[in-house]
């Protein structure tokens, strides 16, 4: 049964998400290498051995950990509760053709030199898919990476893979699919095959991070629905920068009707110590409806997401900004809200 057919028989897992590769995805602007890295964190917790992985070269890892750029190297970025660690890698298309003629071909040497000659560069651009197949070869390679020394056999318990956002993820994931109808054996067969078998399996869930906002909720939809029509495997759903609403109920439907009590806001005013001029209550009265309508668009948006029927979880905005500390209790979070365990 495909992942497709999962989803409309609603045989979907509600979480814990117990998976060796974590896809994250989401608009620009929505927190989706904070998610991912806070999802590693979450899944490192109680012993385990995660990669956290980045493909858009922009080292957002490194900002996120405070950390020196990261090297096509993996390294160690953080240790998480009960002896956990998580390992951070900045995939690099050039390096990861160069290991690919090495693996299979024995000519890194020789592609050092093409590299100089600006023959990498020349391939990636006139066959775009090429880079994208690289970049998930690599994640696949370090999904699957052997390792008899540790209980699990494996390098990695867990592989977090910090995407391209909502508007490029099918393609690139899909990517590969392109490549086993052009290439009929050899190594990029091969490689191509073995993308696929991971990416379409029970091994992977591709998770999405939105805001309680119009174009990043539709983006949201609209991913989802590219993801489903192209057999990919859709995870959770989750809302980041979520801010709490500052008004009851009541109070926030008398604001979006202009209805709020005048002498109760000059009381609420005098007590804060300030006097309640006519200007400074029809300020406070417009603050409040500006705030209604906030939270009403919010409310709306949440149902957007909920009609997705997809397991969601919630991260509070950071009014102080990130820091270890914070990024520490979102992976918390995540795991109360059993989207690991």
């Amino acid at each position: 049964m495909t992942a497709s057919e999962r989803d409309r028989k609603g045989e979907k897992p509600a979480g814990p998400w117990r998976r060796r590769l974590h896809v994250v995805t989401g608009k620009g602007g929505t927190g989706k290498t904070t998610v991912a890295s806070a999802l590693a964190l979450a899944l490192a917790t109680g012993g385990q051995r995660v990669l956290l992985t980045e493909v858009e070269g922009r080292q957002q890892i490194a900002q996120v950990f405070d950390t020196p750029p990261l090297p096509y190297r993996e390294r160690k970025v953080a240790s998480a509760p009960g002896g956990g660690e998580v390992y951070a890698l900045a995939v690099d298309a050039e390096e990861a053709l160069l290991e690919y003629l090495e693996m299979f071909y024995n000519l890194r040497s020789a592609g050092k030199v093409l590299g100089k000659m600006g023959a990498i560069d020349f391939a990636t651009t006139i066959a775009p898919g090429v880079r994208d197949v690289l970049l998930t070869g690599k994640i696949k390679e370090a999904v699957n990476r052997p390792d008899g020394t540790r209980p699990s056999g494996l390098a990695y318990d867990a592989v977090v893979l910090d995407a391209p956002p909502t508007g490029r993820i099918t393609r690139f994931l899909n990517v590969a699919r392109e490549v086993v109808g052009l290439a009929k054996m050899g190594p990029i067969r091969s490689q191509a095959d073995g993308v696929l078998a991971v990416l379409h399996s029970g091994q992977t869930a591709v998770h999405l991070v939105t805001l309680l906002e119009e174009m990043p909720v539709q983006e949201t939809v609209d991913a989802v629905a590219e993801l489903r029509a192209a057999d990919l495997p859709v995870g959770g759903v989750v809302v980041n920068m979520v801010r709490p609403p500052l008004l009851g109920a009541k109070e926030l439907r008398a604001a979006r009707a202009g209805t709020l009590d005048g002498e109760e806001l000059a009381a609420g005013i005098k007590e804060a110590g300030v006097e309640p001029t006519e200007e400074l209550i029809a300020e406070l009265a417009r603050e409040a409806a500006q705030h209604a309508e906030r939270v009403a668009l919010e409310t709306a948006q949440r149902v957007e997401v909920a009609a997705l029927d997809r397991p969601m979880y919630e991260l509070p905005l950071a009014t102080d900004g990130m820091d270890m500390g914070m990024l520490y209790r979102f992976a918390e979070m995540l795991r109360a809200q059993r989207m690991v365990g």
